[in-house]
C-alpha cells in the first residue's frame, strides 16, 4: 500500500502565549497566522483540516484561502483539556501535580481535565477519518505529539525529546490501515 503525505502544522503565537490553552481559545495574532500560511507554501495538498478552535482556525482558513481549498473543521484535532489548568501558566500549577502528569498524563491527568488515552482516541479516530491524499491539519502540540504516539509508536520519554514551537510543521508519510504507522519526513520549527 502506498503511503499519503500528511503535515501537522502547529497553530500560530497567540495573543496569551505560555498558557495552558487546552480548551481555552485564545486569539491568534496575526504575525502568528502569517507563520502558519508560509508553512503551508509548497506542500501540495489536496485536504485541509483545522481544530475548531480559533487560534487553529483562523490560520485554516487563510491557508485554505492562499491554496484554493476548503477548510474542514474537527473538534478531534484539539489541545487536550487541561481541566482546573486550563488557561494558567504552567508556573501558576503546583510543581509536584505537574510532574506526576508530565511523567504519566494517564494515571495523573489535571483535575477535571482530559486523560492522555482520550486525546489518544480522539486522534486515532481523526487519522483514521483522512482521505487518503496528500493533507495539512492545523492542530495544537498535544494533538501532534498523540498522532506521533500513535503511528510512530513514541512514549512518553520519546514524546518531549524535541520542541514543538508554534507554527511547526511536522511532515509525515502515513500508511493507513487497521495499525496505522509513519515515517517522520521533516521537522519545521
Amino acid at each position: 500500500m502506498t503511503g499519503f503525505a500528511l503535515h501537522l502544522l502547529r497553530h500560530g503565537a497567540p495573543e496569551t502565549p505560555g498558557l495552558l490553552m487546552g480548551r481555552t481559545d485564545g486569539a491568534p495574532t496575526e504575525a502568528g497566522i502569517a507563520a502558519c500560511v508560509a508553512q503551508a507554501e509548497g506542500l501540495g495538498i489536496e485536504c485541509l483540516v483545522a481544530s475548531d478552535l480559533w487560534r487553529c482556525r483562523a490560520a485554516g482558513e487563510a491557508i485554505g484561502s492562499a491554496v484554493d481549498l476548503p477548510l474542514t473543521s474537527d473538534r478531534r484535532w484539539r489541545e487536550l483539556d487541561f481541566g482546573d489548568w486550563d488557561g494558567m501558566a504552567v508556573n501558576a500549577v503546583d510543581d509536584g501535580a505537574f510532574g506526576r502528569f508530565v511523567d504519566d498524563p494517564d494515571a495523573n491527568p489535571p483535575p477535571g481535565g482530559e486523560r492522555w488515552s482520550a486525546l489518544v482516541a480522539r486522534i486515532v479516530a481523526a487519522i483514521a477519518d483522512l482521505a487518503p491524499v496528500p493533507a495539512l491539519v492545523v492542530t495544537h502540540g498535544g494533538a501532534m505529539r498523540a498522532a506521533l504516539h500513535v503511528l510512530c509508536s513514541f512514549d512518553q520519554r520519546r514524546l518531549w525529546a524535541f520542541d514543538l514551537p508554534y507554527a511547526a510543521l511536522l511532515s509525515l508519510r502515513v500508511w493507513p490501515g487497521e495499525r496505522p504507522s509513519a515515517q517522520i519526513v521533516g521537522l519545521r520549527p
